[in-house]
């Protein structure tokens, strides 16, 4: 992981960690060839940062070159004034994607993780 080489954000609670994450995960490591997966710390304790890393190995990534995994705060706000030299942009990743629920992950109503 080149830390001075333009790098995608991640930010998410990623409880747990599902297909759809891995699909923004892959748009996103495709712009700039990594990615700092930002874990928000909310308390709940569902992400296990173990389960991602092997996750995304096995879609043949791997961690301090492609990406690295941090635990932020608890951050519900992103702001910035003048342009600042980055974007945030929002991904479509389709509908099937897009209808993931954690939510409904953690209480056992989905399988797709």
């Amino acid at each position: 992981m080149d830390r001075q080489k333009p790098t995608v954000q991640m930010l998410g609670r990623y409880q747990p960690w599902h297909e759809g994450h891995r699909e923004l995960f892959k748009k996103s490591h495709a712009k700039t060839g990594q990615v700092a997966i930002m874990v928000r710390d909310t308390g709940e304790g569902w992400f296990d940062q173990s389960d991602v890393i092997a996750d995304l190995k096995t879609h043949g990534y791997e961690y301090d070159r492609d990406y690295i995994i941090m635990t932020v705060p608890n951050i519900v706000n992103i702001t910035y004034g003048r342009d600042v030299g980055y974007k945030i942009e929002q991904e479509h990743l389709g509908e099937e994607i897009e209808k993931i629920s954690a939510t409904e992950i953690r209480n056992g109503k989905s399988n797709m993780v």
